[in-house]
């Protein structure tokens, strides 16, 4: 088997693990488990929370300890475990804490994964900027066949879901070990203050670099709304007779799933933007779309509002990977060498951080606010959202000052 197959594998893996109960946790807690809106943002604070601290404690590890796809391995198989043990609690306090054990051996994954992928291409003669890109996509890929499967088995409302994620947690964890050895190289951070990227701390000092990372953190509140939110708003359309019996209620997680979908059309459009337009055009772009993203969703329904829901799961693609992969070039032009990836740091704990904790525990207060007696206002809700991405892309226009320089743009995504 060759060596770009077997990682594909892996990462289809890595996603389809993911996929499997990323967006219908939300609909499980809200519709089954009948959890509060302010609840279920607690709930999903433990990405946020887990995201910041795991993947750098991890990569201390990794770089002079054990080799990464051991590491790796062990991760899933302990992920396997705090996922079958999550699908057994049904009160919000313990389900916080479940779910925060999946976070924990979940998240720093995906920086290992990533890891792994490089480490074998070199090792092979492969250029990781030139081959990763294709067998990376694959993770969507496997993402959505999750959502799918998910919603085919009929889990998207039950404890299936996190059965059927610790099932493939444990295929994954175990092929990791199959992978050819990633042996620790000793050059990691030597100590927790340089991974936690203390000393990209000081790019706060420069204007536009402290403008950046903040409106990363306003616009990282958006990322995981709909992921957890999505689910429970369509489903709400099944009390009324004139929605139940259509496809988007009966598949809420395949209507869905036109959002990764359209991730994989989108990135690849990313370059040219980039070169056309610079990269402050392009997050605005991002924010409009998070605008639309949110508008859509408040004017739609699965009925002769379908179209609406369509169109903003495609427009979902620009919103997240325009501000992700342009924000992520935007640090490796401007950060100084030496603290690139501490930088890189920085922009992960500030948007998947501390911005899904903001979007996580606010959103959940909002859609308990505006649920009376069960029932949900939703499109006051998703309006609200609309504005506040708005607001957000109005203001960065406004204060964040950058000079658009094609070259310059070329040279960051070459590297």
């Amino acid at each position: 088997m060759s060596i770009k197959l077997r990682l594909t594998i892996i990462n289809f893996l890595q996603f389809f693990i993911w996929g499997s109960y990323l967006t219908s946790i939300g609909g499980y807690m809200y519709s089954t488990l009948h959890f509060k809106g302010e609840q279920i943002g607690t709930v999903f604070l433990t990405l946020g929370i887990a995201s910041i601290f795991m993947p750098p404690v991890l990569g201390i590890i990794s770089d002079r300890w054990v080799n990464t796809e051991r590491l790796l391995g062990l991760s899933h198989i302990a992920g396997a475990g705090a996922l079958y043990y999550t699908a057994t609690l049904s009160e919000p306090t313990e389900m916080f804490w479940g779910m925060l054990l999946v976070c924990i051996t979940y998240m720093p994954t995906i920086s290992l994964n990533n890891a792994v992928a490089y480490h074998i291409l070199k090792n092979n003669g492969l250029e990781p900027q030139k081959d990763f890109p294709p067998i990376r996509v694959w993770g969507t890929i496997g993402f959505i066949a999750a959502m799918w499967l998910t919603d085919l088995f009929h889990w998207t409302l039950t404890n299936g879901q996190l059965i059927f994620a610790a099932g493939s947690a444990l295929v994954t964890g175990m092929y990791c070990f199959t992978l050819p050895p990633c042996k620790p190289e000793n050059q990691g951070p030597r100590s927790l203050a340089a991974a936690f990227g203390v000393d990209a701390f000081r790019l706060f000092k420069i204007p536009k670099m402290a403008i950046f990372f903040i409106f990363s953190m306003f616009l990282g509140a958006a990322l995981q709304v709909t992921n957890q939110w999505g689910v429970p708003f369509i489903d709400h359309f099944k009390f009324d007779p004139v929605f139940a019996d259509t496809i988007g209620v009966k598949y809420p997680n395949i209507l869905i799933s036109i959002s990764q979908i359209s991730e994989t059309a989108f990135i690849v459009t990313i370059p040219f933007f980039l070169r056309k337009y610079g990269i402050k055009t392009v997050m605005l772009m991002s924010m409009f779309a998070w605008f639309l993203r949110f508008g859509l969703f408040g004017i739609g329904d699965p009925g002769k509002g379908l179209v609406f829901l369509v169109l903003s799961m495609i427009v979902y693609g620009m919103a997240f990977d325009f501000f992700n992969i342009s924000g992520s070039l935007f640090i490796e032009k401007e950060a100084p060498s030496k603290i690139r990836g501490s930088a890189q740091g920085v922009f992960m704990m500030m948007t998947n951080g501390i911005g899904a904790m903001i979007g996580s525990f606010g959103s959940g207060w909002l859609v308990q606010h505006f649920t009376q007696e069960e029932t949900t206002n939703w499109t006051t809700v998703w309006f609200i959202f609309a504005v506040y991405a708005l607001a957000v892309g109005v203001l960065f226009a406004l204060i964040f000052r950058y000079r658009h320089n094609p070259e310059a743009v070329e040279k960051a995504a070459m590297h």
